[in-house]
């Protein structure tokens, strides 16, 4: 019924299929020839894809496997576009290793041709910091000066830097942050005054703290904690306690790391009245003072000659539930060793093991040190065996300490066997070790032996100290060589060496026992220019010695220097000089001898 009722042209389907087609007949013939190009092109675009993705798995390949493989990749692929921005990123996306990843993309830039794109660079360079290649991500940057990484993942790369130790590495960054108009978070800038505290590098620290105010940046509590411990590595608590005051003021609290290291620095410089002020502020402040804050406070009691006290400490904060660690154990053992407290330094070394506390290298040197102060060799020797027993290696210090101590104990041939131990252990002889040996070769005698060790430090590019010409120096003068000890010392001084004091006695001395008294004289006389006050017996030397010689007038000279730098003269010399002088007739010490006689300046 329907289909008598309605013409074939109005049917739905029909009306529908003359809609789409009709338009299409009004347009011109190269109309549909560009319609079916673009179509063609879109294709295409999708199968170039497909053959890069294709081409960029087998480059992975080929990088991972082959070597060289930079001078036959191209004639591999002869077809095929390399510079093709999209090949690298296809490549980031299929290589797991960046660095090989990095080495393709050098291979491209050395082609003049390619033109790395933004998105190329900034993921590359966000895969080296996510790996961990921090240097490499920076040097990155250097290579390409023209590309601008992502503001975050920049300084993500400064902040890591700096926690690995490479501040100053890190320091040229906040200027290319600068250059692209970004100011650092205050994050980042924390992140680099914490790496520069941790490796020392103040003067890093206050040209960042500079730049920062520059920037406009206010500092947080992180920030003057870190400027707080800054001073004190400068050795400038005062600057320290001032700029703590200021925080306290504000009501806020730095780290406990803060005041860890002012109240450490306080003590070691004895200011324990403002150490205790910092205690009672940290508890004020809501800060529990550490087992840190404590430690750096008994080193400071032990190195002010207070440990007695430091001990008091110790034992005080065991009671008060405090777990003292291997370090505040090593370092109250030292503060009793100097004490000589032997008994109780031994018996925190058996608590501290028997807590399950391992001494380490400097814990067991301080026992050495300690019980060879003492002239324990033995107990020495014994802990020595014990170190090396459990695994650790004697090191540098271990055998300096026991040289030193078996030379001054005259144990020259234990000493000298120790020596050559360490060549044998491949440790390292520094100057200490053979000025040490030298020091005992010279005290037995043996001056040969000693200058071959002299010339063995040279041959080795050591430099020689003070240390290293004194033992040769004292000896010579002793055995009446005193001519030889001065061309020494002026070899010593050509070498750079400034000669002490105590060389200079020496010289004086030995000219003495070879009744050159008037010799003797002009070097106190030099002595003296240079402001260099030598001991009260190299006077009284020199005054024995021009007596014996008669050289009253010469004699007289040396008392009155003697005199005026405060010196008395001694009991025992002091009758014989006046017998001596009332003897003669010379009128003009009458008044010299009354100050003598005096006894305001007769010891």
């Amino acid at each position: 019924m329907y289909k008598v009722g309605l013409p074939h042209s109005t049917s739905p389907m029909a009306k529908h299929a003359t809609f789409i087609i009709s338009p299409l007949r009004q347009y011109p013939k190269p109309y549909l020839r560009y319609f079916t190009v673009a179509t063609e092109t879109q294709q295409q675009q999708q199968q170039n894809q497909q053959l890069i993705t294709k081409i960029a798995g087998e480059v992975c390949d080929i990088i991972r496997t082959r070597p060289r493989w930079e001078n036959t990749l191209i004639s591999l692929f002869p077809s095929f576009n390399f510079m093709d921005s999209r090949f690298f990123n296809e490549v980031l996306k299929i290589q797991n290793n960046v660095f090989l990843s990095l080495r393709l993309f050098n291979w491209l830039t050395s082609h003049s041709e390619y033109n790395p794109d933004p998105i190329s660079c900034n993921s590359l360079f966000n895969s080296l910091i996510k790996s961990k290649a921090f240097i490499v991500a920076k040097s990155f940057i250097h290579a390409f000066p023209q590309f601008n990484p992502n503001p975050d993942s920049l300084e993500s790369l400064i902040c890591r830097l700096c926690k690995n130790g490479f501040v100053v590495e890190a320091v040229d960054l906040f200027a290319k942050l600068k250059s692209m108009g970004v100011c650092p978070k205050i994050v980042t800038w924390n992140s680099a005054f914490s790496g520069a505290i941790r490796v020392k590098r103040t003067d890093v620290l206050w040209s960042l703290y500079e730049e920062m105010m520059n920037h406009g940046v206010d500092a947080d509590v992180k920030t003057a904690g870190y400027l707080i411990q800054a001073c004190c590595i400068d050795n400038n608590t005062e600057r320290g306690y001032e700029l703590l005051c200021q925080i306290r003021d504000g009501g806020v609290a730095p780290h406990n790391v803060a005041f860890a290291r002012l109240i450490g620095g306080l003590s070691e410089e004895g200011r324990f009245d403002r150490v205790s002020e910092l205690l009672h502020l940290m508890i004020g402040m809501g800060r529990k003072p550490d087992i840190y804050t404590y430690q750096g406070i008994i080193h400071g009691l032990c190195k002010c000659g207070r440990g007695v006290e430091g001990y008091r400490i110790f034992n005080d904060l065991k009671t008060r539930g405090y777990s003292p660690d291997r370090v505040m154990y090593t370092t109250m053992m030292h503060g009793l060793f100097q004490m000589r407290r032997v008994k109780e330094a031994r018996s925190l070394w058996f608590e501290m093991k028997e807590k399950g506390i391992l001494p380490n290298e400097y814990t067991y040197n301080v026992l050495i040190h300690g019980n060879c102060r003492i002239n324990a060799l033995e107990e020495s020797l014994k802990v020595q065996k014990e170190m090396c027993d459990i695994g650790y290696k004697l090191n540098t210090v271990n055998y300096n300490t026991l040289i030193a101590a078996l030379c001054k104990n005259r144990k020259t041939k234990e000493a000298c066997d120790l020596f050559e131990e360490m060549s044998k252990n491949g440790v390292e002889r520094d100057v200490i070790t053979y000025n040490s040996l030298i020091r005992g070769l010279c005290r037995e005698g043996d001056l040969a032996k000693g200058q071959l060790l002299f010339e063995e430090l040279l041959a080795h590019g050591l430099q020689p100290s003070t240390s290293s010409y004194t033992p040769f120096i004292e000896q010579l003068c002793r055995l009446g060589r005193t001519q030889q000890a001065l061309e020494l010392l002026i070899d010593m001084v050509n070498q750079g060496v400034e000669p002490s004091i105590y060389n200079r006695e020496c010289i004086i001395d030995g000219l003495c026992r070879e009744g050159l008294p008037i010799e003797g004289m002009h070097w106190l006389s030099e002595m003296l220019d240079r402001k260099l006050i030598p001991r009260r017996r190299i006077f009284e030397t020199l005054i024995e010695c021009l007596f014996q010689q008669d050289k009253l007038d010469d004699a007289l000279v040396i008392l009155n220097s003697m005199l005026s730098i405060g010196y008395m003269l001694r009991q025992i010399l002091c009758c014989p000089f006046v017998t001596k002088l009332c003897s003669t007739n010379a009128n003009h010490v009458e008044m010299l001898l009354q100050d003598i006689i005096s006894g305001r300046q007769v010891a």
